[in-house]
């Protein structure tokens, strides 16, 4: 074999993309605009031609077996090297038009800053806007095919939205700097008045749900006080108004200016994850476009 062959026919590639991207082989058959049972064949073929299994499948759909995960990632890759190729000789047909993405609140503050601006000085001609809403709200606007695509915090599945992992991120406890004597392990933090986003935020959903797994309520604590933004609870916390939970990325300004400081607890660790938020029937070709180019970037970081 010379080092030009492939064990399958390299058009599978996409055929793989579309179904483990849509969790379902109706959608993927409907972004590809062939049948059902094509796109069932090709799968068949590629699991044959490596000899593996890469997706379980059950009645609600498919999702990636621990080596189709990992095939995928490199897929992802290859098919990003190969639209750069072209984007290199085809200079006349760089992508263009509107781009709308739709992301929580941590995401656009902290994460897409950078990530737009290396995407707009990559592709000039696309206008990018960007939508700040809490999870529960950018999932609508992607249901809703308001929004071509989006990023959210919080979730694992959500109904008619195809969630994907983007970036791992962790939630960790922030105090003002002159209570950490006081505070050294979970049941400490009752004591004192619990900062909190809104209902319907990503980041409450997950604090939530890791307090029930320690069957802690917030009703434990002293106070809670809720507040629309990360950076209104960083403020808070600097005056001393009490503790909270937030992304560790999302602190490493105040941290430095020495107005808050994060306190380990080694019996309540919150790792989340952050999402793609993708709709069932494929992305636009502004959308694809920054879809590849973030997640070629993170898998580049």
């Amino acid at each position: 074999m010379n080092n030009y062959d492939f064990r399958f026919n390299p058009e599978l590639l996409s055929t793989f993309l579309a179904v483990a991207e849509a969790g379902r082989v109706s959608a993927a058959a409907k972004s590809l605009h062939i049948s059902q049972p094509s796109v069932t064949s090709h799968i068949r073929q590629l699991e044959e031609a490596l000899g593996v299994q890469l997706f379980k499948r059950s009645v609600k759909g498919v999702e990636l077996t621990a080596k189709g995960q990992k095939f995928h990632d490199k897929a992802k890759q290859i098919f990003s090297l190969i639209n750069n190729a072209v984007q290199d000789i085809e200079g006349g047909h760089e992508p263009k038009g509107k781009l709308m993405i739709a992301a929580s609140t941590t995401i656009a503050d902290y994460v897409l800053p950078s990530l737009l601006s290396d995407f707009k000085k990559r592709y000039p001609l696309v206008q990018v806007s960007l939508r700040v809403q809490n999870t529960e709200e950018v999932l609508d606007l992607v249901r809703e095919e308001h929004a071509p695509l989006g990023l959210v915090e919080g979730h694992a599945r959500a109904a008619s939205v195809h969630l994907e992992p983007f970036l791992e991120d962790e939630l960790v406890l922030v105090v003002p700097s002159a209570w950490v004597p006081s505070i050294r392990k979970t049941p400490d933090i009752l004591n004192y008045p619990l900062l909190m986003r809104e209902p319907g935020s990503g980041t409450r959903s997950i604090i939530e749900r890791e307090f029930k797994k320690r069957n802690i309520s917030i009703k434990n604590f002293k106070e809670v006080v809720e507040m629309g933004s990360a950076g209104a609870i960083k403020s808070a916390v600097a005056a001393e108004l009490g503790v909270s939970f937030l992304s560790r990325i999302s602190v490493q300004n105040e941290m430095a200016l020495g107005k808050i400081t994060t306190v380990p607890l080694p019996d309540l660790k919150m790792i989340r994850m952050f999402r793609w938020a993708l709709p069932s029937g494929g992305l636009s070709p502004s959308a694809q476009e920054f879809y590849r180019f973030a997640s070629g970037l993170q898998t580049r970081s």
